[in-house]
């Protein structure tokens, strides 16, 4: 989550650098090293990346076709207003974070999913500047990825 929160960022200072279209495709193309990168994170810490023994693994690969169908529909949305795509975005990632509860039985994931779903209707309809949404998908994966850490470590 933290690797996560780490690309959107990322693009929101894009967003503020650079414009709409460049922080589009850092969250994009971030995302598609979100995996790769947790393992290696996951693997100099010394922690395991797998749930052995979880009948409920193939939907992790179920939601994989959810975020790749839900990327292709926030960047359709984005072509008729680039300022819908990170909202969109949120609430992409926020509904997948919610099957990972299912998977992982942490109640965490529930939160997050709802918060940056929440953060992605609210982003729409006050009307904030367009990077205000990839800075609080990144705020809020921040303090729930740190809050998974803690519940792991305690």
């Amino acid at each position: 989550m933290l690797v996560s929160a780490a690309v959107w960022l990322t693009a929101g200072g894009m967003h503020l650098r650079t414009g709409a279209t460049a922080a589009m495709w850092t969250l994009l193309v971030g995302g598609m090293f979100i995996h790769p990168l947790s393992l290696v994170v996951l693997k100099l810490m010394r922690r395991s990346a797998s749930a052995p023994g979880n009948p409920l693994m193939s939907l992790a690969l179920a939601t994989t076709v959810w975020l790749i169908t839900g990327c292709l529909l926030a960047y359709g949305l984005s072509t008729a207003n680039s300022e819908w795509f990170f909202p969109a975005m949120l609430l992409v990632i926020g509904s997948r974070y919610l099957a990972f509860q299912l998977l992982y039985g942490r109640r965490e994931y529930l939160l997050c999913g709802g918060a940056l779903m929440l953060a992605g209707c609210a982003s729409v309809w006050l009307h904030v500047a367009p990077a205000v949404p990839a800075f609080a998908g990144g705020v809020i994966e921040v303090i729930f990825g740190v809050l998974l850490l803690r519940a792991h470590d305690g």
